[in-house]
């Protein structure tokens, strides 16, 4: 086992009870090479993966591939923004900001949700991931509107609390930095670790196109050691949701 693991694995074997895992690779629409690279790695294991894809960078031709994917591995399909375009004047980047009216976000949203159930159809999970994890109360508003049940963010972000809006944040980035520079492998497992021991389940965020040859070796040694690991549970994104709201109604 790489040593950039070994606090994560420690934390697993000490794990009270089974860690809930999910993984979410974000801009499915851009570098179809790197995608595809990812989703063998993920192949290989059988552990599920949710692919949040921007409506407007999406091709059929895309569509087709991950269709066929789906047939022989757990891929899971949602939406990432609309144009996954910064809006702000002025700030962090953000789609769907205090610089877009409730009219134009719904817009946009609407609008993606057709386009991509037009290539996805039936396998369009009804999950909103905001490019750059940021969004606002109209945001969740229109999402609640328009029958998308989840919001996807950063654990960072201010839940947004809507009736009818499910809120699901992922807890590491695997491209994590601190004052713009890149934390690195280690940092990673120890972040890893340590959201492990938390009651939340442990969401990654992944970002296929900025994905090196290292990452994916990385990835890999990451999915092997969690994938034997008797007290983890790897999920779709739509399984997670389903296993929580079980035990909030229990």
């Amino acid at each position: 086992m790489s040593a950039w693991l070994r606090l994560l694995r420690e934390a697993l074997d000490a794990a009270p009870e089974p860690v809930t895992v999910f993984f979410r690779d974000d801009d499915a629409g851009w570098r179809d090479d790197r995608l595809a690279a990812l989703l063998d790695v993920f192949g290989a294991y059988a552990v599920p993966i949710d692919l949040a894809a921007i409506p407007l960078d999406m091709t059929a031709e895309l569509a087709a591939a991950l269709a066929a994917r789906a047939d022989r591995q757990p891929v899971g399909l949602h939406q990432h923004g609309y144009a996954h375009t910064s809006h702000q004047r002025e700030g962090r980047k953000c789609e769907f900001g205090s610089d877009r009216s409730a009219a134009e976000q719904l817009h946009d949203i609407a609008d993606g949700q057709r386009r991509l159930r037009d290539l996805l159809g039936p396998a369009l999970d009804p999950i909103f991931t905001p490019p750059w994890n940021r969004c606002t109360a109209d945001t969740g508003a229109a999402l609640v509107e328009l029958g998308i049940g989840a919001l996807s963010g950063d654990r960072t972000a201010e839940p947004l609390a809507l009736d009818g809006l499910r809120e699901l944040p992922v807890q590491v980035d695997w491209f994590a930095k601190r004052k713009g520079v890149q934390l690195g492998r280690e940092a990673v497992g120890a972040q890893l670790a340590t959201r492990a021991g938390a009651p939340a389940p442990l969401g990654v965020m992944l970002h296929h196109a900025e994905m090196d040859t290292e990452d994916m070796v990385a990835m890999d040694e990451l999915l092997d050691l969690i994938h034997a690991h008797e007290n983890v549970q790897c999920l779709s994104m739509v399984a997670v949701l389903e296993e929580t709201a079980v035990e909030a109604a229990s």
